[in-house]
């Protein structure tokens, strides 16, 4: 498989620059992946797939305010500091990415806040534009995130190119969103209202979560055309064994398991065995997915509509059948269909 199978043209103004006015009412394109069937709903109408004893896995993980702005010393120029990932807890080391990384060098270092409160020195460069930074900081860990997120943005992406409001911090979050660790919002799991979850709980279909931290690797350019060779970056993920129970529980019972995302879907086939059962796992995954991919675990799969050449675009093709998801991303163009991570769903089944 090509990377340039996965080119498209996608008009500007169908990159939703922001989400829909209630979480359960986007729009949701319905692809059956045997007949290549697509029917337009609105979010909650996906109930009606479902039935009793069905479940849902979701991912629970919370997006912190990743982006920064400081200022380099003597020079006063303004740096953007985008947060990975947290090294070391005690002594305050982050995995950061930097714009512009040609100003940055070891031993500079950077402040942050009208008053300088936060300052960070560069104590490595990793990459060509990441740095790890050793944070200065007087206080108990607690004190220090609490005056670094202080300071911190919702890390809206890029695509998305007007100034962070103070809505996006509630709705770049799922709303059962408890375990802190991702610079992305699972967007599936996004246009899921409290109402809708309690129709869930009231028809009878259970819910499950894992935890996988979205990363910007997600988002990352792939600079390879033959596939095979690209390397993901890897992101944490857990999942334990209340959920492994009820996930092989369903499987042996024949319920439909729906993933809701694409990284639920890649934490569930990286943690599968050879009998078809996931197994508890905390740790990392880099695995990468695309056509063709034998699903083994969920039957069914909602996400977004995705960017050109996006990895999570290549997932749900390998899973809703390349030509058939590709059909449907033309249809999703000719209907107006909103792209991105404040866009519209599509429920592959």
């Amino acid at each position: 498989m090509k990377l340039s199978k996965f080119k498209f043209k996608l008009p500007d103004e169908l990159i939703a620059q922001y989400p829909s006015h209630h979480r359960d009412e986007s729009r949701l394109m319905v692809l059956n992946r045997e007949t290549g069937d697509i029917e337009h709903r609105i979010f909650k109408d996906l109930l009606t797939y479902y039935n009793e004893s069905d479940l849902f896995v979701f991912n629970d993980t919370k997006v912190f305010p990743a982006r920064l702005y400081g200022n380099k010393e003597k020079t006063g120029a303004q740096i953007e500091v985008f947060l990975m990932r947290e090294l070391n807890h005690d002594m305050k080391l982050w995995d950061v990415l930097v714009e512009p990384a040609r100003k940055i060098r070891i031993g500079n270092k950077l402040y942050f806040g009208e008053d300088d409160s936060v300052v960070a020195e560069v104590i490595d460069n990793t990459t060509s534009r990441g740095r790890t930074l050793r944070f200065l900081f007087d206080g108990t860990h607690e004190e220090f995130k609490k005056a670094l997120f202080d300071l911190g943005e919702t890390p809206l992406p890029k695509n998305i190119t007007r100034p962070v409001e103070p809505d996006d911090a509630e709705r770049f979050q799922t709303i059962f969103a408890k375990n802190e660790g991702a610079v992305s919002m699972p967007a599936a799991g996004a246009h899921f209202s409290r109402e809708l979850l309690k129709r869930i709980e009231i028809r009878g279909i259970d819910t499950a979560f894992i935890t996988s931290h979205m990363s910007l690797g997600n988002f990352r350019d792939i600079d390879v055309e033959d596939l095979t060779k690209h390397k993901m970056d890897s992101e944490q993920m857990q999942i334990t064994a209340e959920t492994s129970n009820i996930v092989n529980a369903k499987r042996e019972e024949g319920k439909n398991i729906c993933a809701v995302g694409v990284t639920v879907m890649r934490a569930l086939e990286t943690v599968v065995g050879t009998e078809g059962k996931i197994k508890p796992y905390d740790g990392w995954t880099n695995k990468f997915i695309f056509p063709p991919y034998d699903f083994t675990v969920a039957n069914s799969l909602i996400t977004n509509f995705h960017l050109p050449y996006s990895t999570l675009l290549m997932l749900a093709a390998a899973f809703g059948d390349y030509d058939r998801v590709m059909a449907a991303y033309e249809v999703a163009i000719a209907e107006g269909y909103r792209f991105g991570v404040y866009g519209d769903a599509m429920l592959i089944i």
